[in-house]
């Protein structure tokens, strides 16, 4: 059986302790015709040097910096990483993801001359426990509706998506935002209604860790909690203008997420609550939408900073 080219694209930021287990993990791959393409982002550690070692063990392979030209983040790197391969299929792989043995093969069994993404689930694993959280679901009828809803979970790693697709977008990652960059590609690759083939099996262990972005958004992170109001109200808009699927229960969805993010953000004192509160405002304004749970909102928030307390107004 012919076996496509797959390339797996790693942007890596200060990754020396954790990429090698990384790397051999798809050194172990049963399936063989893969390259692996780094892309360092600025890295002040010993990033280079751990990943020329495997550059020089085997010529699939490649390390490069990003570009002075391109702005910092991961996403650059993911882009950049995508113009210089060359495989039929493109894995995107983050710098601490440990691959199953097995995750490339069951994969490409999938792989037909209709099929433009394969999804597959994760496993997310404690590596400091040795514990295995759960694994990630991704199969839905309605998967626009059920992943903006976090009822099923894609993440970056989990799909193996057609070049030929992929091609045809008019952007890949969004190098404006830092945190959900995954779910914002994933969702607008999903508006083009690629043919999908699910897989069963996990392909890869997902490294839970305390420093990670959507650690921070739980952590009161101004910077990323925004960057994840951005992403559900752009989204929002696109859903809504271009009709994609039901409106109402996602601009729900979005109102919940914002009472949870101002309730947080009032009960551990921060300097930005009156900012969220006014976004919640105009989204509620400008879709004429729950007037009677906008007002609940409000005058909880009034009530939480006179007396700090009020959590009843934010269920």
């Amino acid at each position: 059986m012919n076996q496509p080219l797959i390339s797996i694209i790693i942007p890596a930021y200060n990754r020396g302790h954790l990429i090698d287990e990384t790397l051999d993990s798809i050194l172990a791959q049963t399936y063989s015709n893969w390259e692996c393409i780094v892309v360092d982002d600025d890295s002040t550690d010993n990033t280079e040097a751990v990943v020329e070692e495997y550059v020089k063990k085997d010529s699939r392979f490649y390390f490069h910096k990003r570009p002075k030209s391109k702005v910092k983040g991961a996403n650059s790197c993911r882009n950049f990483g995508f113009e210089v391969s060359k495989g039929e299929w493109i894995k995107w792989l983050d710098s601490d993801d440990i691959m199953y043995t097995e995750g490339l093969s069951s994969e490409s069994k999938l792989i037909n001359e209709y099929s433009k993404v394969i999804l597959s689930p994760l496993v997310l694993y404690d590596f400091d426990l040795k514990k295995e959280i759960k694994k990630s679901t991704v199969f839905s009828v309605n998967l626009v509706h059920d992943y903006f809803t976090a009822k099923v979970a894609l993440y970056v790693s989990g799909p193996l998506w057609k070049r030929s697709f992929l091609n045809k977008q008019d952007y890949l990652f969004d190098e404006k935002i830092s945190n959900v960059d995954d779910w914002d590609f994933n969702m607008r690759m999903l508006y083009e209604k690629p043919i999908i083939e699910f897989n069963e099996k996990p392909i890869i262990l997902y490294r839970i860790h305390l420093d990670s972005l959507s650690h921070e958004v739980v952590k009161g992170n101004k910077t990323e909690i925004i960057s994840v109001l951005n992403a559900l109200e752009k989204h929002l808009k696109l859903i809504k203008v271009n009709k994609i699927t039901t409106y109402k229960p996602l601009l729900k969805y979005t109102h919940i997420y914002y009472k949870r993010a101002i309730y947080n953000a009032l009960s551990s004192n921060q300097d930005y609550t009156f900012y969220l509160y006014l976004r919640i405002f105009k989204i509620h304004f400008y879709n004429w939408y729950d007037l009677a749970g906008l007002i609940k909102v409000s005058f909880g928030f009034l009530v939480y900073k006179f007396f700090n307390k009020g959590y009843v107004f934010f269920k």
